[in-house]
């Protein structure tokens, strides 16, 4: 009677329990395994709520067995999606706001990061992996070179006038090199306080071009055809290739880098066993500009929709519980990325964090003097991912020797078209 009566209760517990799937695109032991744990705890002290968190390939490839599970009626509970998904998130019907499934006082995650997840006045999903570009640079050679490692270049034209010295130094080494990539141009447009996208970045209304005619863009593509017509600047010759990049740098090949913040970690210990000191200077921006600040990259946590009221309340409470204080600031010493609270800054700094990691005081600085407009908000595009692979591929054609303006003018026709298109599905 006592066995059948434990089986029973045991029976009923399992029941009563809320199953929260969590997907996610970590999957590397150190950062797939500290989200396990951070579920491990949260379910040790939530006995009715499962999390079970699940790699699900890259950004891409979540996205695509994310639409295709809720159109068998089968959705994760949680999602991560990146940032440049955002609007295709929006548009999916997939997801509810995480500030319609109860209260939740979102004043303590950083301005910059939870406006970008803020859209129509809701805060659609709850912001995790945070990061923003920043330049690296080889303390070693700029010494080799003549320049001063207590002096980084910040504009454009400091870069090229330190290409200058660096090539004349014959260091063996070239001046400067990064991924190419579309969310780099976003951020140098939004530096220069121009939107990428019409309709105050798709934020006011739906996006229907880009500005990539602008005299903004037109800056940006300029500086990287300087570059290379005076052979300053080296990449792997492959689109969004930032580990190659990272390599480039980390081999001691260019002096200058540009890449995420959530690559200070690995490039400080790559820089270690290659033997140099690394410094991080903010980004270098046009000349002429007034400091705006960074667009944010990385990703965000969203709830679906058709799912119980209960499943949902779970995944926001463990999206709360994985960014809170603690859990923030222990992702940013183990990854590099931005922690997303106020909280978590100040609790670092308590812990002489940025004395021990000095590095990472500057990307926060960068970040947290953003100027808060459309664009610093970031571009909400639904054609996010084939604008942006447009966007590289005209920065690699200038590369390549073809005219900016030409380059231009294709890829806002291509761009826009997409846009288009994508646009039709919503009339």
């Amino acid at each position: 009677m006592k066995l059948l009566t434990l089986t029973l209760t045991l029976l009923g517990t399992a029941a009563a329990q809320t199953s929260v799937d969590f997907w996610h695109t970590f999957g590397d032991a150190k950062r797939g395994g500290w989200i396990q744990a951070r579920a491990d705890e949260f379910n040790q002290t939530h006995p009715g709520i499962k999390v079970v968190p699940t790699f699900k390939g890259s950004d891409n490839e979540l996205i695509t067995s994310l639409v295709l599970s809720a159109k068998q009626g089968n959705p994760p509970a949680l999602a991560q999606i990146f940032e440049g998904g955002s609007q295709l998130a929006l548009d999916s019907g997939i997801f509810q706001p995480a500030s319609a499934i109860k209260k939740v006082d979102f004043s303590d995650y950083l301005a910059p990061v939870i406006n970008y997840y803020t859209i129509g006045g809701k805060v659609n999903s709850i912001p995790f992996n945070t990061s923003g570009p920043v330049l690296y640079y080889n303390k070693d050679l700029m010494k080799k070179a003549g320049l001063d490692p207590k002096q980084p270049p910040t504009t454009f034209n400091g870069l090229l006038a330190d290409c200058k010295k660096i090539e004349a130094a014959k260091i063996g080494a070239n001046c400067f090199g990064m991924s190419l990539n579309g969310w780099f141009i976003e951020n140098w447009m939004a530096e220069q306080g121009q939107t990428f996208l019409n309709n105050g970045n798709g934020r006011s209304g739906r996006a229907t071009s880009t500005n990539l005619d602008s005299e903004a863009a037109r800056k940006i593509f300029t500086f990287f055809k300087t570059l290379q017509d005076n052979k300053y600047f080296s990449y792997t010759g492959k689109l969004e290739d930032f580990d190659g990049s990272d390599a480039i740098f980390t081999n001691q090949k260019v002096v200058f880098h540009i890449t995420s913040t959530s690559k200070i970690g690995n490039n400080s210990d790559a820089a270690k066993k290659a033997g140099f000191q690394m410094g991080v200077g903010v980004l270098p921006i046009p000349n002429g500009t007034k400091r705006n600040g960074v667009v944010i990259g990385g990703a965000s946590l969203w709830i679906a929709k058709d799912i119980s009221k209960a499943q949902a309340e779970a995944a926001l409470d463990f999206a709360l519980f994985l960014t809170n204080t603690k859990n923030m600031a222990d992702w940013h010493k183990l990854t590099g990325y931005y922690p997303a609270r106020e909280s978590s800054i100040s609790l670092l700094r308590s812990q002489g964090w940025f004395n021990q990691a000095p590095l990472q005081l500057v990307a926060f600085t960068q970040l947290t003097q953003t100027v808060p407009s459309p664009a610093t908000a970031g571009a909400l595009n639904g054609a996010g991912i084939q604008t942006r692979k447009i966007t590289e591929e005209a920065l690699q054609k200038v590369l390549g020797g073809v005219p900016v303006d030409t380059a231009l003018k294709e890829a806002k026709l291509r761009a826009d078209a997409a846009l288009s298109d994508y646009n039709a599905n919503f009339k």
